[in-house]
């Protein structure tokens, strides 16, 4: 489906099944709500699903690729011959987040959606990188587009193989500069109280990056009212595809869940341009980077895990999956009161 398509297609969750989903809580053999945020998140699939009956075998983390033209301000530690060969290693289960979904029973997609160099991974490719914000757009509106559909097409792809859940991933250096961006234009905050040191930077090197971000934003007043012009102005392919999975998602009735903070970035794009996607949005973890709470606490969101993890590719998304299989078996196999005999516990006032 197009973009406009796509947004149109999304629908509120299933309130019917929701409900349903919590009369099975409530009737299994174990003191009410004591798993907490794991039956509010299972209640939510069902209602993303429309189906209380909640299954979660197959699942996926797709993984955008794509360079950044800013990295010529020196913003980064290392130069974008990384991107390739990191994007490139997905495929042989070689990096983290390989490795991660091995063990979490999940397949892992990567896509070249804007790597600086050709690949050989499956490519959606937008363009050779974006350009360098700090000097020009770092896309056009119609490449803006064309990478949020390329996303929306991969997604839909995954999703007519049977996939249940999709993670949400990304790499390339230089993104996060571009998600700090973003977060500063979208939230209304100053650059400073929005960007980190990344990968690793200096104290030196993260003055320089919120001074080049500053510039940028300053330079081409990107519409907070407009997510497709911040995009198109100060961000990147990776983003951009990240945020057509959720649109996709939702559109679908499949959950996707949220990495860190590029992904967190990502789905406040989907959201600001589809609010209903909300809905269908989990988040896994919450990133160290300054505005990670920032943005889950904008998107009405929780995250499960805190582990102070900052490494992105998807790492805290896939390790989510585990917590929801427990959650889920729970849910599925335990006895019932009724089955075994046992006086209901009420909710007391």
């Amino acid at each position: 489906m197009t973009l406009e398509q796509t947004i149109a297609a999304i629908e509120p969750l299933d309130e019917k099944a929701m409900e349903q989903a919590w009369q099975h809580w409530d009737s299994i053999a174990k003191p009410l709500r004591s798993l907490g945020k794991l039956e509010e998140t299972i209640v939510q699939i069902a209602g993303i699903t429309g189906n209380p009956r909640v299954s979660l075998d197959r699942k996926a983390l797709m993984i955008f690729c794509a360079d950044n033209g800013v990295v010529e301000e020196g913003v980064t530690q290392c130069g974008q011959e990384v991107t390739k060969a990191v994007a490139e290693n997905f495929l042989q289960v070689r990096a983290t987040a390989g490795v991660l979904c091995r063990h979490a029973g999940a397949d892992i997609f990567p896509y070249d959606i804007g790597v600086a160099q050709d690949t050989c991974i499956p490519s959606c490719k937008i363009a050779y990188g974006t350009k360098n914000m700090a000097k020009e757009p770092a896309m056009s509106r119609e490449e803006a587009v064309r990478a949020l559909e390329a996303g929306i097409h991969a997604a839909e792809e995954k999703i007519k193989d049977g996939y249940q859940i999709l993670a949400t991933g990304e790499m390339g250096i230089g993104n996060t500069t571009s998600s700090s961006a973003i977060a500063s234009v979208l939230l209304g905050k100053d650059p400073e109280t929005v960007t980190g040191r990344g990968a690793g930077l200096s104290s030196a090197g993260l003055q320089k990056k919120i001074q080049v971000i500053r510039q940028a934003i300053d330079l081409h007043h990107p519409d907070p009212s407009d997510p497709v012009d911040v995009l198109s102005k100060v961000g990147g392919f990776d983003i951009a595809g990240m945020a057509g999975v959720f649109l996709a998602g939702a559109a679908h009735h499949v959950p996707v869940v949220i990495d860190g903070f590029i992904s967190a970035v990502a789905a406040l794009i989907a959201v600001r341009l589809a609010p209903l996607a909300s809905g269908y949005i989990l988040a896994s973890h919450v990133s160290k980077e300054p505005a990670a709470g920032m943005l889950l606490k904008e998107l009405d969101k929780e995250a499960l895990l805190h582990c102070e993890m900052c490494l992105g590719e998807g790492t805290g998304a896939v390790m989510l999956f585990p917590v929801l299989d427990m959650a889920l078996a729970v849910y599925r196999e335990m006895a019932t009161f009724e089955s075994t005999h046992i006086e209901a516990y009420v909710p007391l006032s």
